[in-house]
């Protein structure tokens, strides 16, 4: 399906298409995927597990907060790489508010409250002491910078996508230093 996509586009990528292309019947194609789109969606299922499972390490031995975040991100980018040229066939869809693709559709609430929990792990593992109302709502604010830094990477032309780590290493220190401000007691008005 993929390999289609990136040939035919989204739009004009057919489940017959994919049935052939994979040597399945239709009906067969149809059985596992009701759609081309929940066949996307097992495929950001897939991203997802591998990124958990490159992650686990990291997060079983950092403990602090900007280096869990750093790795975490970095893996995602590691993790996504292979499909940078599909990832910018998907964006055309993807990004429609109304598209079933759409990283904040409900069609995508499996993957994005998974990930949302990595983002709940790197944070309650670490050792940062983060103020309740801050740690309640960091997991999903983590994950908003994340799409941003994938949406930052899908346009990345530099080579080995230079710019997108760079971005990752110099966001991250900031973000670092903004929940730590963040967290300070005199901070809580403004939190």
């Amino acid at each position: 399906a993929l390999t289609i996509f990136q040939e035919r586009g989204y739009e004009q990528t057919t489940m017959r298409a994919i049935a052939q292309k994979a040597g399945v019947s239709l009906g067969n194609a149809y059985y596992y995927f009701r759609s081309k789109e929940y066949l996307i969606q097992a495929f950001y299922q897939r991203l997802h597990e591998a990124h958990l499972t490159e992650s686990a390490p990291i997060l079983e031995k950092e403990t602090t907060l900007k280096a869990r975040l750093l790795a975490v991100m970095r893996l995602k980018i590691e993790t996504l790489n292979p499909y940078h040229e599909f990832a910018g066939v998907l964006f055309k869809t993807a990004a429609h508010p109304q598209s079933p693709l759409n990283p904040f559709a409900d069609e995508s609430d499996p993957v994005r409250l998974a990930s949302i929990e990595l983002f709940a792990q790197v944070v309650d593992g670490s050792k940062a002491r983060i103020p309740k109302d801050l740690r309640n709502e960091l997991p999903y604010l983590l994950w908003v910078y994340h799409v941003g830094v994938v949406l930052f990477w899908i346009h990345d032309p530099s080579p080995k996508h230079r710019r997108t780590y760079r971005l990752i290493d110099h966001t991250v220190d900031l973000l670092d230093q903004m929940i730590s401000l963040a967290s300070n007691p005199l901070m809580r008005p403004l939190r």
